[in-house]
């Protein structure tokens, strides 16, 4: 849900900076979590041509700007200043799902390329519990909801 002039909303949203991987990102998520691209903007489509240090990257056709829906969620992104080196640490995307089936196939999906945490199990607050680092160094906590 978003914000309207008739019902206002706080709203928070993911904003990943892939710095320089964003389009890869996006293909990988669309096909291991089915992802829809809703927006996708490259530094040379920006409106304002103004050329800054913080934010033009070498590459003028990587993304500037961004949005993709997974489910009922909307996350957005960026290649950022394109350093190529991702950080996402302290950060964890939890990604419920309905049953113990799409929890095994996202779950296995997201770890193709990446590190296993967690592996999928049992526990006292889900039937499939796991968290995997996908191979964009963004970490994933999968579960089924309970």
């Amino acid at each position: 849900m978003t914000a309207t002039a008739k019902n206002p909303t706080k709203l928070v949203q993911p904003y990943l900076s892939f710095e320089g991987r964003c389009e890869e990102a996006l293909e990988f998520y669309k096909q291991a979590l089915a992802a829809e691209v809703l927006m996708l903007m490259r530094f040379k489509e920006s409106p304002e041509q103004q050329k800054s240090e913080m934010c033009q990257p070498v590459d003028e056709n990587k993304v500037m700007h961004a949005s993709f829906r997974i489910g009922d969620s909307i996350v957005m992104a960026t290649d950022g200043r394109c350093s190529g080196k991702p950080n996402f640490q302290g950060i964890s995307l939890s990604l419920s799902v309905p049953t113990e089936a799409e929890a095994e196939r996202f779950f296995t999906a997201l770890a193709e390329g990446g590190q296993v945490v967690m592996p999928l199990t049992k526990t006292f607050f889900s039937p499939r519990f796991g968290m995997v680092t996908d191979r964009f160094g963004v970490c994933w906590m999968v579960l089924v909801a309970a």
